[in-house]
């Protein structure tokens, strides 16, 4: 099953004719390189901690052109992660956390796209996927 990293949490839907030329620009190189590094706690939950310096240039980048509409939350500092557990009391977070340090190893990450998604009447939605040519 396909991971989902967020690189933005709310952008204006007024953006969309722009992000969708500057996606489509992106995806034309190959895709960025990436490893799954380790285990994160989100208070309340868990992921996997995802290192990828090219990502976080496409992120930069894309954070560059639109820094006046940036929420404060995108514009925070940027830590990628997929998300495992999430809205559970701590001390459950914390078992699985401790279990999957345990057992974990770093792997690489196979990024092959970047997608756009609205969110409607309480849940997300897909409204475009750009995939990487290489």
């Amino acid at each position: 099953m396909p991971a989902h990293l967020t690189l933005f949490s709310h952008l204006p839907p007024s953006l969309g004719p722009e992000l969708d030329r500057r996606l489509a620009r992106l995806v034309a190189r190959a895709a960025p390189r990436a490893r799954i590094a380790g285990v994160m706690d989100l208070d309340g939950g868990t992921a996997f901690r995802i290192d990828s310096a090219e990502l976080e240039d496409i992120r930069a980048e894309l954070a560059d052109a639109f820094e006046g509409l940036l929420t404060p939350p995108d514009r925070a500092p940027w830590q990628p992660h997929v998300t495992i557990q999430n809205k559970v009391e701590p001390r459950e977070a914390r078992r699985l956390q401790d279990r999957l340090r345990g057992e974990f190893q770093p792997r690489s990450l196979a990024i092959r796209g970047l997608a756009t998604w609205i969110y409607a009447d309480g849940a997300l939605d897909p409204l475009k996927r750009y995939m990487f040519r290489g």
